[in-house]
């Protein structure tokens, strides 16, 4: 029951940071946003990770610096392909990815979850697609689902999937010091990708706000994830963790009173059953 409570708490942390990055991304460019909340987490890991202590080691270093990569080419590439393509599509399809890579990693590795919770996962993934379903491209400019847009979609799930699975691979007695690699191979990686596209700009007032208040919740989300990966089964705490889009949904629906497709709400009332199946397995 520990390993779900932190996993939904990941989730969580994960829906409010994406949609408060999302607030500043709609001001400026997204990777500018990034280039401010990356090195937030890593500042706040850093202090977390002297405080709590833990075992500095050259798994932890590896581990945590391929986890790092993953996410940083994970949020380039996935940036790239919601430019040029169509959400609807980019938006579900990399979601199935997320929770779909961690999933085969685990039973290939050994894990075993009940029959209950595989049911709940299985509920878990087509959860996952409806929330992330985005409504129709109002844009002026098409977007089609072209085999760049496809091969971009696919990296980014693959990257942003792997992610669990690197994390999960560090020892548990590195305690927090896994997430600061990761965090600072990401900050590093995303301030070249920034610096090669003209982006190397911090952005100012409202945007570089809430630029900061999305690194402190993505810290928050690091912690619950690693902290679940330990007290519960890949497999599991992956695909809670994945349902994160319906945070982000519900404040979209609360704060910006944006409307819910039924999709949407449909998936929202799955991830219920869902959490419900995988706790109760």
């Amino acid at each position: 029951m520990t390993g779900v409570l932190l996993a939904l708490v990941s989730g969580l942390g994960y829906g409010l940071s994406d949609f408060v990055g999302g607030l500043a991304s709609r001001r400026v460019a997204a990777l500018r946003v990034v280039l401010v909340s990356y090195p937030v987490a890593l500042v706040l890991l850093t202090v977390l990770s002297v405080v709590v202590g833990g075992h500095v080691s050259t798994p932890a270093l590896v581990w945590g610096s391929l986890c790092g990569l993953s996410q940083a080419f994970g949020v380039w590439w996935f940036y790239a392909a919601l430019g040029s393509g169509p959400m609807s599509l980019v938006s579900p399809l990399t979601a199935i990815l997320v929770a779909g890579v961690p999933i085969v990693a685990g039973v290939t590795l050994g894990e075993r979850p009940s029959a209950l919770a595989c049911i709940g996962i299985g509920i878990a993934l087509v959860a996952v697609v409806l929330v992330s379903r985005e409504g129709r491209d109002e844009d002026s400019t098409a977007h089609r689902f072209t085999g760049k847009v496809a091969w971009l979609t696919l990296g980014a799930g693959l990257a942003f999937g792997l992610n669990f699975v690197l994390i999960d691979q560090a020892p548990p007695d590195a305690r927090l010091w896994p997430l600061v690699f990761a965090r600072l191979t990401a900050s590093l990686t995303i301030l070249v990708v920034a610096a090669v596209s003209g982006n190397l700009r911090v952005p100012s007032g409202a945007p570089l706000r809430l630029a900061l208040s999305a690194g402190v919740l993505d810290t928050v989300a690091n912690v619950a994830v690693l902290l679940a990966l330990q007290a519960s089964l890949l497999s599991l705490t992956s695909v809670l963790v994945s349902l994160y889009p319906a945070g982000t949904v519900l404040l979209a629906l609360v704060v910006l009173k944006e409307r819910v497709t039924r999709w949407q709400a449909a998936g929202m009332v799955l991830a219920i059953a869902a959490v419900g199946l995988i706790a109760a397995g």
